[in-house]
């Protein structure tokens, strides 16, 4: 099958093409911008094509261009696909978002990396450096059929487990769950709440606690507290600390934190990005 790589140039679209290489697919890079067809060919020695000759003939055409501009550039190439043809988004927001172009005769397809576990079994130096994925550490992806026969879900599928390899598991989820695991799970609570976590390391440093030393406390706090709230080891909070979460959670969190992720607050999340 022949992939046309748009946006092969930017950070996502040489991870990308980085994994297609040596992969059973002819793959035809299209990047517009001058430093990214430079950084393309420093890491791969690949030279760029334009749209229309990438198009030609292909199978698949990967969108690997930020939220922002995947309406603008669905909507300037997936008029001219042949029937039949996988468009694959790299995420759920601009697919959710109705950024596509109606077209029934194709295929809207749309993936998403989970990255590397905390909890992992990487022993070489390399896997647990690979914070991110698609380099050394396993990790899993979610994937979505979002229309198009169901035949094409494999074939989708077979490009994510290439382009986002290695893979621990691949999940197969709809557009709508995959909206509610990004942005709802992973950035408007997750990141958030991280981001929470280190203000407050912050402010325990501007209260006199040696820096290292609070790092090093929280950082070992989220290990081993991660470990038993997500059921990776067999234990248990002590008394005292489960009286710092009952006392601690109303203050932190509002009661009705959980309708982030109702339709019309995900819908938003999703709008202010795309």
């Amino acid at each position: 099958m022949k992939i046309a790589l748009l946006g092969a140039g930017g950070k996502m679209g040489v991870r990308l093409a980085t994994n297609l290489k040596g992969a059973p697919y002819e793959v035809a890079h299209v990047e517009i911008g001058e430093v990214g067809r430079a950084r393309l060919h420093a890491a791969l020695g690949v030279e760029c094509v334009e749209t229309g000759e990438a198009l030609a003939g292909a199978g698949a055409v990967i969108l690997a261009v930020p939220d922002t501009a995947i309406q603008a550039v669905a909507a300037s190439v997936v008029p001219g696909l042949a029937p039949g043809t996988i468009v694959m988004a790299l995420d759920a927001a601009a697919p959710f978002a109705g950024h596509f172009p109606e077209r029934a005769d194709v295929t809207y397809f749309v993936s998403h990396p989970c990255h590397p576990p905390i909890f992992n079994d990487e022993t070489e130096l390399a896997g647990r450096r690979d914070h991110f994925g698609g380099v050394a550490a396993r990790q899993s992806i979610v994937s979505a059929l979002m229309q198009g026969p169901e035949e094409h879900f494999a074939i989708g599928e077979a490009i994510a487990r290439t382009i986002y390899g290695p893979i621990l598991r691949s999940h197969r989820v709809t557009v709508e769950q995959m909206a509610l695991l990004e942005p709802g799970l992973s950035e408007t609570v997750c990141a958030t709440l991280l981001v929470v976590m280190k203000d407050a390391m912050d402010e325990v440093v501007r209260r006199g606690v040696d820096p290292v030393a609070a790092r090093d406390f929280l950082l070992g706090h989220l290990n081993i507290l991660g470990a038993v709230v997500m059921g990776e080891i067999d234990g248990a909070f002590s008394d005292a600390c489960n009286k710092a979460i009952v006392n601690g959670k109303p203050r932190l969190m509002r009661e009705d934190w959980l309708g982030v992720f109702e339709p019309q607050e995900i819908a938003e999340s999703i709008r202010a990005i795309t």
